[in-house]
């Protein structure tokens, strides 16, 4: 795929009503022919491709570098379109749709026949997602199929939240990226596995678990770890990393701080800092970011951070521990993992 589009990828605005219409008439016209597009969604920006086409998907891997043990998920733009990917329909997915699709929720089910395998790494099961952003939603009314479309970046680096961030992670490999602005949400749906007895977190987000709860009536429980077979993408061990090397931290001063990280002998130029309560001294360090101590401002922000202190030249990122409750559990998850 990345031999054949040697040029700088095709970048469309949609800022303005007539914009977005060519955007998305480029996009489905493209997709239609079975190639990959970049896109936005509320969560993160997808690289696309028919999820029926096991030929299209497969420019998806190709392109991201995507180990073929990980699966991807399949966006729909109606709930029909959601139901004819899968094998059937449990009430409790129609009580999770009622609370929170179109949005950052991916449902894992049994897979019907007109999923490929490769979509979902040989399993028997697929994540599917109904998203909130009007681009994608109209992108898939106008190609009148579902969307495959995993993180637009190469696989295990931080996840893409503006076109930009696309640009400069797949660059050739992808012919067109559309711009949508930067991503309102900023990390990964939740994943929820209705396929057990009871129900399983696979990926936390946003959407957390006290507001599953509430939606399925019953307390869903949450996932260990990976398994042999992935059920869902966002589960290997490593992933969403930068570059540099991160950490998560708590302290109390810029002292405590520095004796912290002083194992890892960096120069204090080459350490970049990202905190929202304990701030420390911009003279301590090369960088200091501040983020709102709020759960769904620190996750819009986060991976716009850590795409600028790779940018900067980091060589460690220090970022604040978040506090251990629900609603920033999701934020903990992708901490954890860009950790490694």
């Amino acid at each position: 795929m990345g031999e054949r589009f040697l040029m700088k990828p095709e970048i469309l605005p949609t800022h303005t009503s007539a914009l977005f219409d060519a955007a998305v008439d480029r996009a489905a016209k493209l997709l239609c022919v079975g190639e990959i597009v970049a896109l936005p969604t509320e969560t993160v920006y997808g690289l696309a491709a028919n999820a029926l086409n096991a030929q299209a998907v497969e420019k998806i891997y190709h392109a991201k570098g995507r180990p073929s043990h990980n699966p991807i998920i399949v966006h729909v733009a109606s709930l029909q379109m959601a139901q004819d990917c899968v094998a059937n329909w449990p009430d409790g997915a129609s009580r999770l749709v009622k609370s929170f699709w179109p949005g950052p929720l991916t449902i894992v089910l049994r897979k019907s026949d007109k999923v490929p395998e490769i979509v979902t790494a040989g399993g028997e099961t697929v994540g599917v997602r109904w998203p909130s952003h009007p681009f994608i939603q109209a992108v898939i009314r106008k190609c009148g199929f579902p969307l495959a479309a995993p993180s637009a970046n190469r696989s295990n680096e931080i996840s893409p939240t503006t076109a930009e961030h696309v640009q400069k992670s797949l660059g050739a490999a992808v012919p067109l990226i559309v711009d949508g602005g930067a991503a309102n949400v900023g990390i990964e749906s939740t994943v929820i596995d209705l396929t057990l007895a009871t129900p399983r977190i696979l990926r936390p987000g946003m959407i957390h678990e006290e507001s599953l709860s509430a939606a399925l009536g019953e307390r869903p429980a949450i996932s260990t770890g990976a398994t042999n077979t992935l059920r869902s993408p966002g589960m290997l061990p490593k992933h969403y990393a930068p570059k540099a090397k991160l950490v998560v931290l708590k302290w109390e001063t810029a002292q405590d701080l520095k004796f912290k990280i002083s194992d890892f002998n960096f120069p204090k130029e080459c350490v970049h800092v990202v905190a929202y309560s304990r701030i420390p001294s911009h003279d301590d360090f090369g960088r200091i970011s501040v983020i709102p101590h709020d759960p769904e401002a620190f996750a819009r922000a986060l991976y716009a951070e850590l795409h600028r202190c790779d940018e900067e030249g980091a060589k460690l990122i220090v970022v604040e521990a978040p506090p251990d409750e629900g609603s920033w559990r999701g934020i903990a998850d992708r901490l954890a993992r860009a950790a490694g």
